[in-house]
């Protein structure tokens, strides 16, 4: 079959050359072209799922993207030497610029970006049956899935070359743009299109971005910046607004069954998937399924495993603390763990790879959280699993750590308030090991619970990237990993205005 394919494709170049120039100098009649297309609300509609599906693919939601920022934080260890080589690169910062996870990542997100661009630039064919209302619309969600790449590019890269309109020719690229003016592009883009998406959606169009994502992501960008009282008045219109609560039951933010719920306020959609999960964002019907149990559940490949950091964090009568954390329970599973469905007592023989350090001794501890561990003990399972890039809770103690910064308001309060989950109902701070008198006692009480409440939710390299940048750190957790990732050799050989001498 592909020597049929190679004799008709080159049969097909032959032909195709003895034509006469006049014959090729023709516009297909029933195609369409950038300057054309999107001119009607099934084509933006299209155009902007398409960007949708490169954030649910396989370099961004689906894999890469949740490895890269966990690879870069301390909550994570190696489950064992099953680990790739990539991988363990960028656990223990030895990365270079041929790094695959890093390509994968950065190409998906300049995948958004020019998708993105495409939308934007091409709803100005928009016609007339299509209300200024839905065309904001659309474009409003472009423009924030852009955004939302840009602020996460700057996180790991530093600065990078900011596009606003689609790249068409090879001699197209940028130098790196300084990370002071991606703010200020993110900042006027963010604040702009809040009044064109609604609050919430319903039905199948849950998921899609609701006003509340680009308040949390604005909010995001200021306190990147160290803008807390701007920050701030983005955190107190999502508080305001009633959209979001807490969910009662912790878990519910980590099953397949518990989608778009009253917590989640931008989250990556999956379907069932049927293991297909390697696709690139392109077509009708692929990448429909998340690796990340496979990835990380204890009898999967258990890739990573919980830092004997991040076990160490949580509040424990075993410390003489007055409770054990049930997020604990929630985030981990141990030997003996009762799982699955019909349950039964996780086996030592079922889990391969490393041990961890804890409460003195050495165990099995896998992650649970973003796991199925909870439902099946498939060996190889990628379903829909949703990825919650933002949550309520991280919208309260994002307020906590603005409020206390600006000394105003009620920090502990709203650290109160996520303790209070009626399935976590941990003792309200001040408490023993959390004295909450001044403002650094508060910062440390804030650090403590961002970490045990949003453990490998792709949040904890954020939080260290910009409190080392803003001399937060008295010690940093990761100071072989401060430097920014190195920007790809493929870009560098790609682009004629990035060269070596640009390279982190």
């Amino acid at each position: 079959m592909k020597i049929k394919l190679y004799k008709v494709t080159l049969l097909s170049t032959l032909l195709l050359m003895a034509c006469s120039e006049s014959l090729l100098d023709k516009t297909n009649p029933n195609g369409g072209t950038p300057a054309t297309y999107y001119s009607t609300t099934d084509e933006l509609t299209k155009g902007v799922n398409a960007i949708y599906a490169v954030a649910q693919s396989v370099s961004l939601g689906a894999r890469e993207w949740f490895f890269i920022h966990d690879l870069r934080s301390d909550d994570m260890a190696t489950g064992g030497g099953q680990l790739e080589v990539p991988r363990a690169q960028l656990l223990t910062g030895s990365n270079d610029a041929a790094n695959s996870v890093a390509l994968s990542v950065w190409t998906g997100f300049y995948e958004v970006v020019h998708r993105a661009n495409s939308v934007i630039s091409g709803s100005a064919n928009a016609g007339l049956n299509i209300s200024d209302a839905d065309k904001k619309r659309y474009v409003g969600e472009a423009r924030f899935l852009r955004a939302w790449a840009y602020s996460d590019l700057i996180v790991l890269w530093g600065a990078v070359p900011l596009y606003t309109v689609p790249v068409l020719t090879l001699d197209g690229g940028k130098s790196r743009t300084p990370v002071d003016e991606i703010n200020t592009f993110l900042i006027d883009e963010l604040t702009a299109i809040q009044p064109d998406l609604p609050l919430s959606w319903s039905g199948v169009e849950k998921g899609r971005i609701t006003r509340g994502a680009v308040q949390a992501l604005l909010a995001r960008v200021y306190m990147f910046k160290g803008d807390y009282a701007k920050a701030k008045v983005e955190l107190d219109k999502i508080v305001t607004a009633g959209t979001y609560s807490l969910v009662p039951n912790y878990f519910d933010n980590f099953k397949e069954e518990t989608p778009y719920n009253a917590e989640s306020i931008f989250e990556i959609g999956y379907f069932n998937s049927n293991n297909n999960w390697d696709g690139n964002g392109d077509g009708t019907d692929v990448n429909e399924g998340n690796t990340r149990t496979q990835e990380y559940s204890a009898v999967g490949w258990r890739n990573l495993i919980p830092s004997d950091a991040l076990l160490a964090e949580y509040e424990s009568t075993f410390k003489l603390d007055a409770k054990t954390d049930p997020r604990f329970a929630d985030t981990f599973v141990r030997i003996g763990d009762m799982v699955s469905s019909p349950s039964y007592a996780l086996a030592a023989g079922q889990v391969q790879g490393n041990t961890s350090t804890f409460e003195g001794t050495q165990q099995k501890i896998s992650w649970k959280k973003y796991t199925s561990i909870y439902k099946t003990d498939a060996t190889f399972y990628t379903g829909p699993m949703d990825m919650r890039v933002i949550r309520y809770a991280e919208v309260l103690l994002n307020l906590a750590e603005c409020e206390n910064e600006l000394g105003v308001g009620d920090p502990v309060g709203h650290l109160n308030q996520v303790r209070d989950r009626a399935s976590v109902s941990m003792p309200h701070y001040p408490t023993t090991a959390y004295p909450v008198t001044t403002k650094a006692q508060i910062f440390a009480a804030i650090v403590h619970e961002r970490r045990v409440e949003l453990a490998g939710e792709q949040i904890r390299n954020r939080d260290l990237v910009r409190w080392r940048n803003q001399g937060k750190l008295t010690t940093d957790p990761v100071s072989f990993k401060k430097s920014l990732v190195k920007i790809p050799a493929n870009e560098i050989a790609s682009n004629q205005n990035i060269s070596e001498a640009d390279q982190n």
